[in-house]
């Protein structure tokens, strides 16, 4: 399930993308890249990217790129900032219609897809799990046969709770969904914003705004400085506004708010319906799938990927943690909509068969009805000498008593199955607020924090946006594990978690967490307490095994 944090108000963060086409100010350019910040040097949790970069160059260590796949919505894989960190299949011929290289997939130079239905053809929508654990359950506990119904509750406890648990959840999100759609509620706020956007529109016209210009327009009177007052803070929270009209913002909220609409009836459409299935079939064919590594909507996707490996120094975007250190390989098998055990299992046999030595899972949900097809293929990694990132999830929930699949735990135990897999929770640039606020957390369950509010990276069209959630923190940690890696590449993957988790910048401030009333120090969140480093990291790696 695709999960990033957005506001629906224009206030709060800005809600459209932006081509590199200008020089950025200072200020700008700090924020875009604060999550590769020294720590050491700012006093910003960021992991240290130029740091450790600057440290190894003295060192004279010359890097061996690391295959990383990304297992997500896709990838723009001919982006600017990404085209040259692409994995090739280099025993795949193109375009040729054969599986040259034998490995049960034709055509597949950049990755595969195994979005699709059972004839190959990509689909974008897809149901939760719980609306497909109702139809998997509903016959066995809720039929017309009562006899046979408490029967089954006698004999399947374990799935009995389940089904209660799911039914649960998906009544209650049906029926707000259907709630919300008669009563119209988002469009109402909406409507309210558009309006406010318009009266300002009157007010600047066609003024282009910057600080400046809007500072030298006229108020006469407490409204048209109220306006003035509210158009500066628009464009101070949002600098992507500026130098925009306000109809062009106006064109922009239309946009957004057409999505968003969208979004809702895809609720009602796919989501919860339980007649929708475009999975139906698909995992009785071999080699099910096609090589289209980007599909329909590849913008959280290629978010992950340039977090990871966009392309350093060149003077476009943003830099990647690991940029040109990387090969990224595109795995799609997140639908809009919760992803399928089966494709998340085939996705990490796939990524690894193929050469990956990173996986980065950024996604989640909250059933696992054949979660032991997933463990399997976790502990097949684990035995490939793979190492696994994962995020934590955004309900600002701890995960020691709450569940969040793909998991390094089975339901209810504390013992951890594989020894390569990191959950990656969420922090910000905001030393008082360090922990960023949707974050789940987890003493025994999460491992460590990195860099997921505010993160500028890549999207579709050759574009960049501002996003946030443990999606955007854990390609940061798996980006720190691709640097690390790429110099020190006879370490095996659990060296390199080991040095990781040694290496976090631990902090004993106190955060707010889900609904307790008492905060909890930040070093109780996770097992090592920390966000991470790379700075630090590659330097213990040298002093350990690099003289």
């Amino acid at each position: 399930m695709k999960k990033i944090i957005f506001s629906l108000f224009v206030f709060a963060i800005g809600f459209n993308s932006f081509a590199q086409t200008t020089a950025v100010d200072k200020a700008e350019q700090e924020k875009r890249d604060w999550f590769h910040s020294d720590f050491s040097k700012t006093g910003i949790y960021g992991v240290g990217t130029d740091s450790a970069l600057e440290f190894l160059k003295s060192k004279g260590m010359k890097p061996t790129p690391v295959v990383v796949g990304v297992l997500d919505s896709g990838v723009q894989i001919t982006h600017e900032d990404l085209k040259n960190e692409i994995w090739v299949n280099k025993n795949e011929k193109a375009g040729n219609g054969k599986d040259d290289d034998g490995n049960g997939y034709i055509d597949d130079i950049n990755g595969w897809d195994f979005c699709t239905t059972a004839d190959g053809v990509d689909y974008n929508e897809d149901s939760y799990e719980a609306t497909r654990m109702v139809v998997l359950f509903e016959p066995y506990f809720n039929s017309a046969d009562k006899k046979k119904n408490a029967e089954n509750r006698r004999n399947m406890p374990l799935e009995y709770k389940q089904y209660l648990r799911a039914r649960q959840v998906w009544a209650d999100k049906y029926y707000s969904a259907k709630e919300s759609e008669k009563s119209g509620e988002a469009d109402d706020q909406a409507k309210q914003i558009l309006a406010m956007l318009e009266e300002l529109q009157a007010y600047s016209k066609d003024l282009k705004l910057t600080k400046e210009s809007v500072q030298n327009l006229e108020a006469d009177n407490a409204d048209e400085k109220a306006m003035r007052d509210q158009i500066l803070f628009i464009i101070s929270n949002n600098e992507e506004f500026v130098g925009m009209t306000m109809a062009e913002i106006i064109a922009e909220a239309k946009k957004e708010f057409g999505e968003m609409s969208k979004s809702d009836n895809n609720d009602l459409l796919y989501a919860y319906n339980v007649n929708y299935n475009p999975a139906k079939g698909k995992f009785d064919v071999k080699g099910y799938g096609n090589n289209e590594v980007q599909g329909p909507d590849a913008l959280h996707g290629t978010h992950v990927a340039g977090i990871i490996g966009a392309s350093r120094g060149n003077g476009i975007g943003m830099d990647g943690v690991a940029g040109g250190l990387v090969k990224i390989m595109s795995v799609r098998m997140v639908p809009d909509g919760d992803e399928r055990d089966e494709d998340v299992a085939n996705a990490i046999h796939y990524a690894v068969d193929n050469g990956a030595k990173i996986l980065n899972m950024s996604f989640g949900k909250a059933f696992s009805p054949k979660k032991e097809l997933v463990y399997d293929a976790l502990k097949y990694a684990e035995s490939k000498g793979v190492l696994i990132f994962h995020a934590a999830g955004n309900d600002n929930k701890d995960l020691d008593f709450s569940y969040n699949y793909p998991s390094n735990y089975k339901d209810d135990e504390m013992v951890p199955m594989v020894s390569t897999m990191v959950t990656v929770g969420a922090s910000t640039r905001y030393n008082d607020k360090l922990k960023a606020s949707f974050s789940n957390f987890g003493a025994v369950k999460v491992d460590l924090f990195a860099p997921g509010a505010e993160i500028y990276a890549t999207i579709p069209e050759n574009k960049y946006r501002y996003l946030q959630g443990t999606s955007m923190a854990s390609p940061v940690a798996a980006g720190c594990a691709a640097l690390l890696w790429s110099y020190f590449p006879q370490l095996t993957a659990n060296q390199v978690k080991e040095i990781l988790f040694e290496t976090v910048n631990v902090s004993d401030a106190e955060v707010k967490v889900g609904s307790e009333a008492e905060p909890r120090k930040f070093s109780d969140l996770s097992v090592t307490g920390g966000v991470i480093d790379v700075n630090k990291a590659v330097r213990l790696a040298y002093d350990r095994y690099g003289k």
